[in-house]
C-alpha cells in the first residue's frame, strides 16, 4: 500500500470523531477507532465493511516501511513497536502483532501539542517533582492512563526551566521536546539504541542530569537505573502496575528472594515519587477525568519500603495521613471528583480502591446537598394557615399578660 493511501486511511478514522485515543485494525471487523474510551466502526469512502487478512498485512507492512528490525521482532516474538506520522498533522505509537495466525494494529494517537503540568491541570506536588535532583520517579498505571503525557509534561517543565543535560530512551519517540533552557536528546529503541540496559549504561557516559526510561521492563534495565538514581541522577520511568503497593511488588518480583532485603534498602533510599494513573469517564460525557495517587518519600514510607507493609504500615494509610503535604489516595481524588460533580457515582464506586470510604463520603455529601436544598427552599407555614392556627390556639388558651403572669 502507497503511503498516500495509508494516510488516507488514517486521515478520514481520524476525523470520524471527537476524542479519539486509538485506531485499530482487525481481521473480519470494520476500521474501528476508540473514542472517549468506547470502540467505534468507521465508514470512509474506501468501503471497508471487513478487513481481510490481506489488507491488514497491507497496512501492516507499510508502517513498518522494510525495517528489518521491526520485521525479525514481528516474526520471533510475534509483535513489534514502531512509530507512524502524517506529515506534522498527526503522530501514532503502532504495535502490531499476531493474532489466530493472522496480523492485527492497534495505533494509539499521539498529541501534537507538548503537554504541561498546567495544561493537564497536575496537583502543585510537581513542581516539587521537577525540583528533585537525584533519585527515582515512577508514573505507573496500565496502558492508556496516560503516563507518557504526565511524563512528557515533567520534562517539558525541566526542560524550560533548567539549564541541563536531558537524555530519554524511548519504544518509539511520541513527544519531540525541542531544546530550551535544557539540552535535549531523544534516543529511540532500534534506530538509536538496541536494548534498554545498553541504552542507560550508554546513558550514564553522555554526562546527563535527567535519564528518561521509557519502561522498566526488566531486571537489568532496573538494576541500572537504580546505579543511575544513586550516583547523582534523576531517572524517570513508568510500570505497568495499578498503585504505589503494587509497583514496589513489581520491581522486588524482579530479582531473587535472597537480595530482597538489599534492594529494598536502596529503594526507600532512592524511589522519591509513585504517581499512579487511572483515567474514567466524565459525568457529563465530555471526555475523560485523570484518576491519580501521589506517594512521596518520607520516615513512614522508608519504613514501609524497607521493611515491607504490616497492618499498621500501609502505603494507603501513610498517604492518606499525608494529604496536607500534597500526597493523595485514589480515594481522595475520587471523593475529590465526586464533589465537584465531575464523577457520578457508579463511576465513583467503581474505582475506588476501598469502596467503603468513598461510599461513606459519598453518603455524607448527600446529606450535606440534601441540608442545603432543604435551606433554600426555606420551607415556612403558609400565613394563612399560621393566622387560623393561632386562632385555634386563642380558643382553647387562656389570655396572658405581656409578662406572661
Amino acid at each position: 500500500m502507497r503511503k498516500p493511501d495509508l494516510d488516507s486511511i488514517l486521515t478520514s478514522m481520524i476525523e470520524s470523531y471527537e476524542g479519539i485515543s486509538d485506531l485499530i485494525f482487525a481481521v473480519g471487523r470494520p476500521l474501528q477507532v476508540e473514542a472517549q474510551g468506547q470502540l467505534k466502526p468507521v465508514r470512509t469512502k474506501h468501503n471497508i465493511n471487513a478487513l481481510t487478512p490481506i489488507q491488514v498485512e497491507q497496512i501492516a507492512l507499510s508502517l513498518i516501511r522494510d525495517d528489518r528490525r521491526l520485521l525479525s521482532n514481528l516474526i520471533r516474538t510475534g509483535s513489534c513497536d514502531c512509530g507512524y506520522g502524517i506529515n506534522d498533522r498527526s503522530r501514532f505509537r503502532v504495535n502490531i502483532f499476531r493474532q489466530r495466525g493472522n496480523w492485527a494494529i492497534v495505533m494509539r494517537r499521539l498529541q501534537t501539542e507538548m503537554p504541561s503540568i498546567q495544561t493537564l491541570s497536575l496537583p502543585p506536588i510537581f513542581m516539587d517533582m521537577v525540583e528533585e535532583k537525584n533519585g527515582l520517579i515512577l508514573i505507573t498505571g496500565a496502558t492508556g492512563s496516560g503516563k507518557t503525557t504526565t511524563l512528557a509534561a515533567l520534562l517539558n517543565e525541566i526542560n524550560r526551566t533548567k539549564p541541563i543535560h536531558i537524555v530519554t530512551l524511548e519504544d518509539p519517540i511520541e513527544f519531540v521536546h525541542r531544546h530550551q533552557k535544557a539540552t535535549f536528546n531523544q534516543r529511540e529503541l532500534g534506530a538509536d539504541f538496541d536494548s534498554f540496559p545498553n541504552g542507560l549504561r550508554a546513558a550514564l557516559r553522555q554526562a546527563p542530569k535527567v535519564i528518561l526510561v521509557g519502561e522498566m521492563r526488566d531486571r537489568p534495565t532496573v538494576e541500572i537505573a537504580l546505579t543511575a538514581a544513586e550516583t547523582g541522577h534523576l531517572v524517570l520511568s513508568t510500570l505497568h502496575t495499578i498503585d504505589a503497593g503494587q509497583s514496589i511488588s513489581r520491581i522486588l518480583g524482579m530479582f531473587n528472594r535472597e537480595e530482597e532485603k538489599q534492594l529494598r534498602l536502596r529503594l526507600s533510599e532512592m524511589l522519591k515519587y509513585i504517581v499512579s494513573q487511572r483515567l474514567v469517564p466524565r459525568k457529563d460525557g465530555s471526555g475523560r477525568y485523570l484518576l491519580m495517587e501521589v506517594m512521596g518519600n518520607n520516615l513512614r514510607t522508608k519504613e514501609a519500603v524497607a521493611l515491607g507493609e504490616t497492618e499498621s504500615r500501609e502505603f494507603y494509610t501513610i498517604i492518606q495521613d499525608s494529604h496536607p503535604f500534597g500526597w493523595m489516595t485514589f480515594d481522595q481524588c475520587i471523593c475529590h471528583a465526586y464533589e465537584t460533580e465531575t464523577l457520578d457515582e457508579t463511576t465513583a464506586l467503581a474505582y475506588a480502591t476501598r469502596k467503603g470510604i468513598v461510599q461513606r463520603h459519598i453518603d455524607q455529601v448527600k446529606k450535606e446537598r440534601g441540608l442545603e436544598k432543604d435551606n433554600r427552599t426555606n420551607l415556612r407555614l403558609d400565613s394563612s394557615s399560621s393566622l387560623s392556627l393561632q386562632g385555634e390556639r386563642s380558643k382553647d388558651t387562656p389570655k396572658r399578660s405581656l409578662f406572661g403572669l
